[in-house]
């Protein structure tokens, strides 16, 4: 007797989302002037931590340039919105449905 197992991942569009909190409207970088601005304000951050010196701790270093992007990026893009989609089902739907129950049992009690 064998038997065989299958093991999947489900993994739902809210826990998708949760795992990428933040994110950055990178369509804004096709406006001229926002791209000029993000990289005003990244030349600015960079040429300011220029004079520290990491070579001993590159981690930390890594930390710093991750840092300053994130925040230029937050300064002059902005976050990305989550689009607010429609219910599928909704008073429509939930009133053909009962429509449709009432004509089923009404054909079940008809006896032609």
């Amino acid at each position: 007797m064998t038997a065989e197992v299958r093991e999947g991942w489900i993994v739902s569009k809210k826990a998708v989302e949760k795992l990428d909190v933040e994110r950055f409207n990178l369509k804004k970088l096709n406006e001229l002037e926002v791209s000029k601005q993000y990289q005003i304000k990244i030349s600015k951050r960079f040429a300011a931590s220029q004079n520290l010196n990491y070579s001993k701790d590159i981690k930390q270093g890594l930390e710093h340039i991750k840092k300053n992007i994130k925040l230029s990026a937050e300064e002059s893009l902005g976050m990305y919105e989550w689009k607010q989609h429609k219910p599928r089902f909704d008073a429509v739907c939930s009133q053909f449905l009962d429509q449709r129950k009432q004509a089923i049992k009404h054909w079940l009690q008809d006896s032609n």
